[in-house]
């Protein structure tokens, strides 16, 4: 009897070691991912994601607001993409955004890493270009961490949010107006004027006023042999919500009147032109195209590659 049960038990035992569970690993690869446009290369850079209570910012009533969520299923809170982007034209080498460093807590505060490993060092970057001055957008913008680059901003944002009594309101204004000052202080903080015809950041790069989210909000545009791209900053924050119903807007904006106008003009320019959107809140890389769908629009990622 124990020479037939020998057998069996050392196989059961030897099963048991080979097949046990190991501790799970956790974490994600490296984010960055990168586009060829026309002949100059659009690395997006994760700065890791966020929790936001969407059902509760976006103004419309919550139940809708979770109806759109389901049909995607999603929910809350809403885990929320950080994204910022790495323009390198050949000649010059433009990051779009800054990601938060850590002032969103520790699940985002990436981008730096990131940038490192895809190939890139921040002593390379020429121009520091912002969205607008909210900490996800600004929060990495050090002068030391980029000791080469010079910080672009729209001047009725940055003239709002470094007046005085809005540095007055908190620490996070504070440590934003010192990442500024940061750079003045070394000579390599220049603001632009808004236009409508686009200011030039360098050749092949622009900025053009998309105001309403914050008073100098700024959409940033690519261009190299035909092909486009557009940087939306904060535009919109909701996919599930707002490509369905551009009208939805956010308690984030500081006014929602101007900025409801500004993205319903961007999508219907995006779709109508055919040309890629760089988003800063949609999913990792948050780079896609749009096409009209009713009163609304379809979001299609773009294709994942390997042949970059």
């Amino acid at each position: 009897m124990l020479k037939r049960l020998l057998p069996a038990a050392l196989a059961l035992a030897f099963s048991a070691t080979a097949f046990a569970a190991g501790p799970q690993l956790k974490g994600q690869a490296p984010g960055w991912y990168r586009v060829q446009l026309g002949d100059f290369e659009i690395t997006a850079l994760s700065d890791g994601s966020i929790n936001l209570p969407v059902d509760k910012l976006l103004q419309q009533p919550p139940e809708n607001t979770l109806r759109a969520l389901q049909h995607a299923y999603l929910g809350v809170p809403l885990e929320t993409s950080v994204n910022a982007y790495l323009v390198n034209t050949g000649a010059k080498i433009v990051l779009v955004d800054t990601g938060t460093a850590g002032l969103f807590g520790p699940t985002a505060g990436v981008m730096l890493a990131n940038l490192k490993a895809s190939g890139y060092k921040p002593e390379q970057v020429d121009e520091i270009v912002i969205t607008h001055m909210h900490g996800d957008h600004i929060g990495g913008a050090s002068s030391t961490a980029f000791p080469n680059a010079t910080l672009r901003i729209d001047k009725r944002d940055s003239d709002h949010w470094l007046a005085p009594e809005q540095v007055a309101k908190g620490d996070g204004a504070k440590a934003i107006a010192a990442l500024v000052k940061g750079f003045a202080d070394a000579g390599r903080f220049k603001p632009f004027e808004g236009a409508a015809a686009g200011v030039e950041i360098v050749p092949g790069v622009k900025a053009f006023p998309a105001y309403g989210h914050t008073p100098g909000h700024s959409n940033y545009v690519a261009e190299s042999k035909g092909q486009k791209m557009m940087f939306w900053g904060d535009l919109m924050h909701v996919a599930a919500v707002q490509f369905p119903n551009p009208e939805v807007t956010i308690q984030f904006d500081s006014d929602p009147k101007a900025a409801r106008p500004e993205r319903e003009k961007a999508y219907a320019a995006a779709a109508k032109d055919g040309y890629y959107v760089a988003v800063t809140h949609i999913s990792f890389p948050g780079i896609g195209k749009l096409r009209t769908d009713g009163k609304g629009y379809d979001w299609l990622p773009v294709n994942y590659s390997t042949n970059r």
